[in-house]
């Protein structure tokens, strides 16, 4: 039973270093709602299905993620503010790998 540290830059460009659970199969966008980093509602819409970007997330630090799934692939192919480092938050399973991950909210669609 171990903790990781990751920081996750809310929406309004504050950074949060939260402690995420290694154990509890948790993904990144859970991290965020349980942390109350993003207003209800506005994050992990679907579910964690990759089926809303809504869980979008800018990934600034070097870990060595999974490849992108086709459904999440498909996602942020139809998704607004997509850059190169895009991912769902709700594909990142949180794992001791992770430790000292950074990422970024993606802005909220208007």
């Amino acid at each position: 039973m171990s903790d990781i540290k990751i920081t996750i830059t809310d929406r309004e460009g504050v950074a949060h270093e939260v402690d995420a659970p290694t154990d509890m199969n948790m993904n990144l966008m859970e991290v965020v709602r349980s942390y109350e980093l993003a207003p209800e509602g506005t994050i992990g819409i679907c579910g964690g299905m990759a089926m809303c970007a809504s869980c979008q997330c800018y990934v600034q630090s070097d870990h060595q993620l999974p490849e992108k799934s086709d459904d999440e692939d498909a996602m942020l192919a139809e998704a607004f503010f997509v850059k190169d480092n895009s991912r769902l938050g709700c594909q990142i399973h949180i794992t001791e790998d992770l430790d000292g991950l950074k990422v970024e909210l993606a802005p909220a669609e208007d």
